[in-house]
Order: C-alpha cells, then sequence, then structure tokens
C-alpha cells in the first residue's frame, strides 16, 4: 500500500515506472476505480494522478471509460528524437553554452556517477537499471545547463521515447546493441566545459536512437 503523504506524486511515479517497464502496455486501458483498488487508496489522488500522466502525453483520456496508455508510432518516435536534437543544438552551439561548472560541484560528482551506472546498464543491455540511470543522468546534466525549462522539456521527450522503445528492446533484445553507451564522455565533455564535443556525443546518441527507429520500419 502506498504511504499517505504526497499520494498524488506517488501514484503519478509508480504509474510511470508501470509504463516506462512495460508493465503497463501501450493501448491498455483502466479505471480510476481499478488503481485506486489496486494500490489501496480513494479515488481523487488517483484521479489527479492519471490527469497529470495524461498532461504528460503518457496516457489517453476515454471519455466515460477512464484511461489508456497512449500509443508511440514509430513517426511519433523519430518525431520526438529529432525535436531534442535541435534543442540539444542551441544548448550546445559554443557562443551560446552553457559556463562550466566548477570541479567541486558536487552536481558533475553526481552526473559522473549517474554516467557509469547508465552506462555499464546500456553495455550489458539491462533496461529495468539503464532506464532509471538514463533519465537521473539527462535530468541532472539539464540542471548543470541552469534552465530548468528545457531541463522539463527534454526529460519529457526522454519518457516517452522510452515508452516507444522499451517493448521493442524486450521483444527483439538483438536491438540493445544499438543503446548509447556514451555517458562518461558526455559528463567529462560538461565537466571540462567543452561544448563542441559534448554537443558530437549527444548527437552521436540521437543518431543511435534514429538506427533503432529504422530497425523497426
Amino acid at each position: 500500500m502506498i504511504q499517505r503523504s504526497t499520494l498524488r506524486a506517488q501514484i503519478a511515479d509508480a504509474l510511470r515506472d508501470e509504463v516506462l517497464a512495460g508493465r503497463l502496455p501501450a493501448g491498455r486501458g483502466f479505471t480510476v476505480k481499478e488503481i485506486a483498488e489496486q494500490y489501496g487508496v480513494s479515488a481523487t489522488p488517483v484521479r489527479e494522478a492519471l490527469v497529470d500522466l495524461s498532461a504528460q502525453g503518457l496516457l489517453d483520456v476515454e471519455q466515460h471509460r477512464g484511461f489508456r496508455v497512449h500509443v508511440f508510432t514509430p513517426a511519433d518516435y523519430r518525431a520526438m528524437v529529432q525535436a531534442r536534437a535541435l534543442v540539444a543544438e542551441g544548448v550546445f552551439r559554443r557562443s551560446a553554452g552553457p559556463a562550466p561548472p566548477t570541479p567541486g560541484d558536487e552536481r558533475l560528482a553526481s552526473v559522473r556517477r549517474r554516467a557509469e551506472a547508465a552506462e555499464r546498464a546500456a553495455l550489458t543491455g539491462d533496461l529495468d537499471v539503464l532506464i532509471g540511470y538514463d533519465l537521473r543522468f539527462w535530468r541532472e546534466l539539464g540542471d548543470l545547463m541552469g534552465n530548468p525549462y528545457i531541463t522539463e522539456f527534454l526529460d519529457r521527450l526522454r519518457v516517452q521515447c522510452w515508452v516507444f522503445a522499451v517493448p521493442h528492446l524486450r521483444e527483439r533484445p538483438g536491438l540493445r546493441k544499438l543503446l548509447w553507451t556514451g555517458y562518461r564522455e558526455l559528463a567529462d565533455a560538461v565537466g571540462r566545459g567543452d561544448d563542441a564535443a559534448a554537443g558530437r556525443l549527444v548527437a552521436a546518441c540521437d543518431e543511435c536512437a534514429l538506427a533503432l527507429a529504422e530497425r523497426l520500419d
């Protein structure tokens, strides 16, 4: 049973994890009552959490029927990857790039820890571990960039990309060789303020994602 504190956020986080892991697959429908009974809570925080996830593009509202996990298509996936690539290109332009963090910045140390864990998981194809560390890595990296609006936008796109990709990666393990593994290199580039190298690494990440889309056509 979920604890009473911050129920709305806890339920939203729990359901998002279920969608990311593929345990709530694309197209699956459910009601507020069903989720409330599953977690042993009242309907109000569940409804609020489901509305939040709908606003994030993960659920569709079905009038008088409940909610359904949104179905992303390969075309959606490509468009999302292209959108995040365009934003990243602007962030890492040398003329407008963020100031490098100071060597003792604890945020940079945390990013490097996330990078190491994510890279290990990517190399071994461990999706359950990778998804969590990947999302934390990019969120914390975004915090170093100093623009919360960009961080929020990119986090939403990255979550949606994972929701699309995970079922295919589970069904066809051979596709996991396309997973990007440059986390530590990117963390180091950002740490030394090398915007050009960071931009190339982010572009390589997006190229890996687009290669996956091509394999699914």
